[in-house]
């Protein structure tokens, strides 16, 4: 084993120096508040012994959250879900996403990010692109976009692979103010890589990437919140003038909702069917739950942290991480 001792440079730098170092084919990135599976390693392997025609550049995970959970010596020995309300959303917040969303876009061969948590990358092409940008808080994210932007340009076929098993688990905030400093970050990120690399946008020469997979996040990742925001405010208005047919609200608010929890539960089905790392009732109830209290007072934090993303961004230009604090993995 090699470590690096070097003047902190933050999180790009120093995974710039460990891939420089490396000799490996294939290198690993992780965050320093992961736990990884013993077997994480020969999982994620795996699409590259496997790979055809089409190179694969990079390989992702299943990210879970870890706090509560029983962990001994760097392993995992119990999963439990955490006691807090906030850990909890993001547990069905994390499940949702990385089960439904990310195994769809995995098979799509359209993801435009592997989790800063825990990634697989091929070492040649990431020296290739410049490695990880030191200038972006959204390092990532940018990083696999890049890759993916010199593969079509140099004509290769390529594979952005995905495996659905939960490989990491990482802290999440669990207070209101680390967690909105965290979204927050995120989104300034996801602007970054989005504006770097607009040429993308609707250009039939990027396949899929340009067509769906980049639309969508500016769509969708960037624009929703906004829309959703400025939607918010022009309906109070709207009901301070008077002008609100009631009755067609109701109906459309409770429809929206029903789906949201629809979505959530589909999620939590999946999870139940698959891995049920939950499998305790009481968990599974506490989620349920979860699910059903998420989109009136968990989603409207998530809105305005991606909204102060965009203030930040644009009017404060700041382009720091903010304060990160972080618990750790000491049991009681």
């Amino acid at each position: 084993m090699i470590v690096i001792d070097k003047e902190n440079g933050g999180k790009s730098d120093a995974l710039n120096a460990g891939i420089s170092v490396a000799n490996s084919e294939l290198v690993a990135c992780i965050d320093v508040d992961c736990v990884i599976e013993d077997e994480a390693l020969l999982r994620m392997v795996k699409p590259y012994l496997e790979e055809g025609d089409k190179k694969v550049i990079a390989v992702g995970g299943v990210v879970r959250i870890a706090n509560d959970c029983i962990i001994q010596n760097g392993r995992l020995i119990e999963v439990k879900l955490s006691k807090k309300w906030l850990p909890t959303f993001q547990t069905l917040e994390y499940i949702r996403a990385f089960l439904l969303g990310r195994m769809a876009w995995g098979k799509l061969n359209g993801l435009l990010i592997i989790s800063g948590a825990f990634g697989l990358f091929d070492r040649k092409i990431v020296l290739e692109v410049g490695g990880y940008d030191t200038s972006t808080v959204g390092e990532d994210m940018e990083l696999v976009v890049r890759m993916r932007r010199w593969m079509v340009e140099k004509g290769r076929k390529y594979a952005v692979a995905y495996v659905p098993d939960p490989l990491c688990w990482t802290e999440a905030p669990e207070s209101w103010s680390v967690f909105q400093n965290q979204r927050n970050r995120w989104t300034r990120g996801t602007i970054e890589t989005l504006l770097l690399h607009k040429k993308i946008l609707f250009r039939k020469k990027y396949g899929l990437m340009g067509m769906l997979s980049y639309p969508f996040w500016m769509i969708y990742e960037w624009g929703a919140p906004i829309v959703e925001f400025i939607g918010l405010l022009y309906f109070v208005i709207l009901a301070t003038l008077g002008w609100i047919n009631w009755q067609h609200f109701y109906i459309l608010l409770v429809l929206v909702y029903t789906f949201s929890v629809f979505i959530s539960w589909t999620a939590l089905l999946m999870e139940e069917v698959t891995y049920r790392e939950y499998a305790k009732g009481s968990a599974l109830l506490k989620l349920l739950l979860a699910a059903m209290l998420e989109p009136i007072f968990y989603h409207p934090i998530t809105v305005w942290a991606a909204v102060r993303g965009n203030f930040d961004k644009f009017v404060r230009r700041k382009n720091t991480w903010g304060k990160q604090e972080r618990k750790g993995f000491k049991q009681a």
